[in-house]
């Protein structure tokens, strides 16, 4: 009797394809996604969080005025960097109570780097006496350039990840046929299926911010990652130098005319400026050549009112101090490029709308997070021998454990540094950051040592140990505690204080949901074929 023909196995649909996609892209760089998500969030507070990082310095009672702000610290850079080409001032605001500056160091000085910075106090234009800090601005770079690696691998591997990202975000709508259904649903409980509704909720809830974050983001180093089409189309130096114009306020130094002219009041330069985007509207400064009869002064624009960072400034004569230009608009395609930039930053945001990008986005590490959980609780339940799994299920395991609990470890221990390490100690922000990677580092050893509910367990409790005690620790070091805060209406510290508790409380309870969870053992080979069922249905 002859054996029947074997039938052939059917293609997978379209939407078992898209689930494919989605639970891989998810999974390879899923890890450099929720550091990048999780870093980013905190970034919408970057200015607030460096302030923190600075208790020396007083609170800022009442906005200086930019235009005596530039002229004091124009005066202190005359002393500090005599020679130099190029001066820059980020003038300060209501999120930030300095003058931060840089200058390039004159050509031919011998000096350890290109560039000197520094903070000044808007008051006197002195040199601020402060802890040598990083602050939130080590957070915003990680978040797209990492650490440890050139910055342009680093921006490569985010950009690498951020598409990734693109891509399960749309396999995902793809893939779920009642995702706004499945918005409304959670059951609490239930294994994998809780991971799951708790997945798809955290990203419906958010699907319009992950889209735009993701893709903006793409576009913020477009021409990295693309450049074939500006190196056709952009070849002269004069298109160079246009191109620079449309994207950014940076004005190159220049050769100096070699004849002395000193410089004209830039207070009254800023004012000319202050009279039509307003007083307290005033993004930074820029002079080049100072002291050169060349010398230039651009005044930029600042963010508030208009999603765009496509730049605005006002020229002058630096000797003079007459307005040769005002760059106030640039073609479409870098207005385009310029909204896209401004909405993945949120500068342009008020304090209400800053929370909500905070919060939309910490839903997206939360849907980052829970997407890489699920795939090592779906997997387990289809394991011979749940107690020996095999090494890829292993590896995944320890990684999400000190991806996500070690991560919360390690910028925790980033501000136990900032407040514990001397204040004099030589290259005191680089050790910071040592201090960051090396309790990350830990974390991972840990998790890599301990089984992974103990490992969970404990790294979820030390996380919520360290966050409770930052308050107690800034009270004991600092003349900033809550109380002082509070009843002086100091909001970057008190505020500070209370999300680090309420960040300890949701770690706390998710260390209790993790002691309590009890894995559910099939009771024959029936139960076992009906849980495969319906993890693969999922």
């Amino acid at each position: 009797m002859p054996k029947p023909l074997p039938v052939p196995a059917k293609a997978p649909g379209l939407r078992q394809t898209m689930a494919d996609l989605h639970t891989w892209t998810g999974l390879l760089l899923g890890w450099f996604l929720y550091a990048m998500f999780l870093t980013g969030t905190v970034s919408y507070f970057k200015d607030e969080l460096s302030q923190w990082a600075r208790p020396e310095l007083a609170r800022q009672v009442e906005l200086p005025d930019p235009a005596a702000a530039a002229q004091r610290v124009a005066d202190a850079l005359a002393r500090i960097a005599p020679g130099s080409p190029q001066w820059g001032m980020r003038m300060p605001d209501a999120r930030n109570n300095t003058v931060s500056s840089f200058w390039r160091n004159p050509p031919g000085q011998p000096a350890p780097r290109a560039f000197g910075e520094g903070n000044f106090d808007p008051a006197t234009g002195e040199a601020v006496s402060a802890r040598a800090t990083q602050g939130g601005e080590f957070f915003f770079r990680f978040h797209f350039q990492f650490h440890y690696l050139p910055a342009i691998w680093g921006r490569w591997l985010a950009g690498l990840a951020a598409m990734f990202m693109l891509v399960a975000i749309i396999s995902g709508v793809i893939t779920h046929k009642k995702i706004f259904v499945d918005f409304f649903t959670f059951r609490g409980g239930k294994g994998q299926r809780s991971w799951l509704d708790a997945h798809n909720a955290l990203s419906v809830f958010g699907l319009p911010f992950h889209l735009m974050i993701t893709y903006t983001g793409l576009v913020t180093l477009m021409a990295l990652y693309m450049p074939w089409g500006e190196q056709a189309a952009i070849q002269t130096a004069a298109e160079k130098r246009q191109l620079t114009n449309e994207l950014s306020v940076f004005i190159p130094p220049g050769k100096p005319s070699g004849q002395p002219a000193a410089l004209a009041p830039v207070d009254a330069m800023v004012r000319q400026a202050q009279a039509v985007w307003g007083t307290h509207n005033i993004g930074g400064v820029t002079i080049t050549q100072p002291g050169d009869a060349a010398a230039r002064v651009a005044v930029a624009r600042g963010s508030a009112g208009r999603v765009s960072m496509s730049p605005q400034y006002m020229l002058f004569e630096g000797s003079t101090g007459r307005l040769l230009e005002t760059h106030d608009g640039v073609g479409p395609a870098a207005e385009t490029r310029g909204v896209l930039y401004a909405l993945h930053l949120g500068r342009f945001s008020d304090l209400s709308l800053r929370w909500l990008y905070f919060i939309v986005s910490l839903a997206g590490t939360a849907m980052v997070g829970t997407g890489l959980v699920m795939w090592t609780v779906k997997r387990r339940a289809k394991l011979a021998d749940p107690e020996r799994p095999y090494f890829g299920f292993r590896l995944v395991e320890r990684l999400n454990i000190a991806a996500i609990a070690g991560l919360s470890i390690a910028m925790a221990g980033f501000l136990w540094a900032n407040r514990l390490l001397p204040a004099q100690l030589p290259q005191r922000g680089d050790w910071e950051m040592h201090a960051f990677f090396a309790v990350w580092a830990l974390a991972l050893l840990h998790a890599l040592l301990r089984p992974a509910r103990r490992a969970w367990i404990e790294q979820l409790w030390l996380a919520t140990a360290v966050l409770a005690l930052l308050p107690v620790l800034n009270a004991l070091t600092t003349e900033r505690p809550l109380w002082r805060s509070l009843s002086e209406g100091d909001w970057v510290f008190a505020g500070m204080d209370l999300v680090l508790w309420a960040f300890a409380a949701l770690h706390a309870a998710l260390a209790l949901r993790t002691l309590r969870h009890r894995a559910r053992v099939p009771a024959g080979p029936r139960a076992r074929a009906a849980q495969l069922q319906a993890g693969e249905a999922a």
